[in-house]
């Protein structure tokens, strides 16, 4: 089967991208090198192309409502302009996805448009979902995956170099906001969302348009970032990987994500019998940090181990480029969870130590 390719594909070859398969598509895993990568966005400005991720928006009376009814945030409270990155659930309470859901508008007669950004790789099996669970409620769902392309650009110079081709005012638009604006003269959808850990944008836009801003911000001289670099990115920011921390089998509560879980504000949706459990007798296991003292990289799927024992799995791991020493997330039963805890890394046969550290490794 062949790869899929964004709209920005040229342009990464031409930049002498080195090119990796994810998710059914052929994607920048490097340009001038991962470390570099990261140093820019940490410290200036680095631009992604993530076109690859799924674009669904959801249009009827009551489509919020609808929606409510899958995840176990609030989403009542969101006002037009405002977005919520929540979860999917299964009725196990495992996570289907992670995503991001944005109102992007609701008229006096209570139609609402909201849209949702997923993961590449759960595209499909979010969308089923979504019209299965949907059926009967009049909400229609659109896929707009493949009618535009989606570009990042992150750090602390983002935002100033982004709105040099914006005709909105940035600076009013908060974290977790969102507006449709004009970019080089054409429409456009602008998020302050991310998946660095940094401050920045995320653009949707019609495929032309975008691969003009794609040379703005480049000559601008902001660096194009791959997929390396948004994992190391994203794991100092200790920001789950679907697939990898968390996925059908793990719940929120284990996850380390029980403030996306809102028991006390909604009404009942997929899921909600297990995380009431969960909440009431507690989880057996628990995603936490770990801080390794040695230069010894834990890989996904490597054993964790207590006083010799195997007691948990490595679910990511590098070593940070910021903080210059290996970090990584992993499940360990809950009674060692505590922040300080001695544990060990099985690394090719040999026990490393490790420690349970604070989430996230990086804050800005």
């Amino acid at each position: 089967m062949s790869l899929r390719q964004t709209p920005l594909y040229s342009r990464c070859l031409d930049l002498k991208a080195r090119m990796t398969e994810f998710a059914g598509w052929e994607m920048p895993v490097q340009f001038g090198g991962i470390k570099q990568e990261h140093e820019a966005v940490r410290t200036q400005a680095g631009l992604f192309d993530i076109s690859h991720m799924g674009k669904l928006l959801f249009r009827g009376n009551g489509a919020l409502a609808a929606l409510q009814t899958l995840v176990p945030s609030n989403l009542g409270r969101l006002p037009p302009g405002k977005a919520q990155y929540t979860v999917l659930l299964n009725p196990q309470g495992g996570i289907i996805d992670d995503l991001i859901i944005y109102l992007k508008d609701r008229d006096e007669s209570g139609i609402e448009q909201v849209f949702t950004i997923v993961n590449a790789a759960t595209t499909d099996k979010d969308k089923a979902w979504f019209l299965e669970h949907l059926a009967g409620t009049g909400v229609e769902l659109v896929d707009q995956s493949s009618d535009f392309a989606l570009l990042s650009v992150q750090g602390p110079k983002a935002v100033d170099i982004l709105q040099t081709s914006v005709t909105e005012d940035l600076s009013t638009v908060e974290r977790f906001g969102h507006v449709d604006g004009t970019v080089l003269g054409k429409p456009a959808f602008l998020a302050r969302t991310g998946y660095t850990g940094e401050d920045g944008f995320e653009i949707m836009l019609d495929p032309a348009t975008a691969g003009e801003l794609w040379d703005a911000l480049l000559e601008a001289g902001v660096v194009p970032c791959g997929l390396g670099a948004r994992d190391t990115l994203r794991l100092e920011a200790a920001m789950a990987l679907y697939g990898q921390d968390i996925d059908d089998t793990t719940s929120p509560l284990e996850a380390g994500l029980s403030w996306l879980v809102h028991l006390d504000d909604v009404g009942d949706f997929v899921g909600r019998s297990v995380l009431e459990q969960q909440k009431t007798e507690g989880v057996s296991r628990r995603l936490v940090g770990l801080s390794l003292s040695e230069r010894h990289i834990a890989r996904h799927g490597y054993p964790v181990l207590h006083e010799g024992n195997p007691v948990g799995i490595v679910t990511s791991g590098t070593l940070s480029p910021t903080l210059n020493k290996p970090i990584a997330l992993a499940y360990v039963p809950s009674h060692l969870a505590k922040i300080g805890q001695t544990l060990a890394v099985d690394i090719r046969g040999q026990q490393r130590p490790a420690q349970v550290v604070k989430r996230p490794f990086y804050k800005v």
